[in-house]
């Protein structure tokens, strides 16, 4: 390639950022001036540096490219879940909306019959259920910021109206989700797979209760194990609780622990999701802090958390 050519190729590449030379600069670590003088045609331009670049942008442009189709998928099953448009889901106004069972909704541990369930997600609030019932919400809390909802005594007082139509809070999660597949780290176990009816010799293994759900409406479809020879030191599955998202659970024998296989697991099967174009994501308990650390480190960020109730005196 000639001076010439490498030249424009460059200001191609940085155009392509959208960057003027002061960004592109400070972002890739090119000084200044020899950004300047490489594009200006007095010096010239590093066949090598030309690669990387075009490497490392490319690369770039395929996360972009992933990470916007990976928030549309979670834009269409929150819109599908919480009965409204993805309209609705991207503005920064509370939702409030009857509850229709739609086709495509999340359906793990799903009950007959959603009498109320709340979601916070970007600061706004999201509630489905009994049209009386979100129409209180509603009159109760249109202005509030979603961050502060599930204070102690929000909850408190959530629960007496529940508690009058016979209802009360039955669950509260935080979700996590992946958009990129991680690197696995090397380990002193090996990895094991397990799929479709394999899963079903762990039906009555109480070790991985976690790892697999046997829930009839949200199917097991990929279990991953720690072996240690033919010993099972620690179990990852995933559920497709819907066509889009699927969620991942986690079990390590007491024995095991320490060691990070939660995950080293956990990092494994979500790039099995992720390669299948479904979305993972990962449920745990509010003061489950080991749980949460463990979806941090497998590359997991915070998305949002979800209120669920029952009957009162329904298991």
């Amino acid at each position: 390639m000639e001076r010439k050519e490498k030249q424009e190729r460059l200001q191609d590449l940085r155009r392509q950022t959208g960057m003027n030379r002061r960004q592109f600069s400070d972002l890739y670590g090119i000084p200044y001036p020899t950004l300047t003088d490489w594009e200006l045609g007095k010096r010239r331009v590093p066949d090598y540096l030309l690669r990387l670049l075009e490497y490392r942008i490319g690369t770039e442009k395929k996360e972009s490219k992933d990470l916007a189709e990976s928030k549309d998928l979670l834009y269409r099953q929150l819109s599908l879940d919480y009965c409204c448009s993805i309209d609705q889901v991207k503005n920064s106004e509370n939702q409030y909306h009857e509850y229709v069972p739609l086709e495509g909704r999340r359906r793990f541990e799903e009950r007959e019959y959603c009498f109320l369930k709340v979601l916070t997600f970007r600061n706004k609030l999201f509630f489905t259920g009994e049209a009386h019932m979100v129409g209180w919400c509603r009159d109760r809390y249109r202005d509030m910021e979603a961050a502060w909802f599930m204070e102690a005594g929000m909850m408190k007082e959530l629960n007496r109206r529940l508690a009058e139509e016979g209802y009360e809070i039955h669950k509260i999660h935080p979700f996590f989700i992946s958009w990129t597949e991680s690197q696995p780290e090397s380990t002193d176990w090996t990895a094991r797979y397990f799929r479709g009816p394999e899963i079903e010799d762990f039906r009555e293994d109480d070790r991985f209760r976690k790892a697999f759900s046997f829930c009839p409406t949200a199917p097991d479809e990929i279990g991953v194990a720690a072996m240690d020879g033919q010993k099972i030191l620690g179990m990852a599955g995933v559920s497709a609780d819907s066509d889009l998202l699927w969620q991942i659970g986690i079990d390590v024998t007491k024995e095991a622990r320490g060691r990070k296989i939660g995950v080293g697991l956990v990092k494994l099967l979500k790039n099995e999701v992720l390669r299948l174009g479904k979305l993972p994501y990962y449920g745990t308990a509010v003061s489950h802090n080991i749980s949460q650390n463990i979806a941090f480190q497998a590359g997991f960020r915070p998305a949002w958390t979800e209120l669920t109730t029952r009957r009162i005196g329904d298991e």
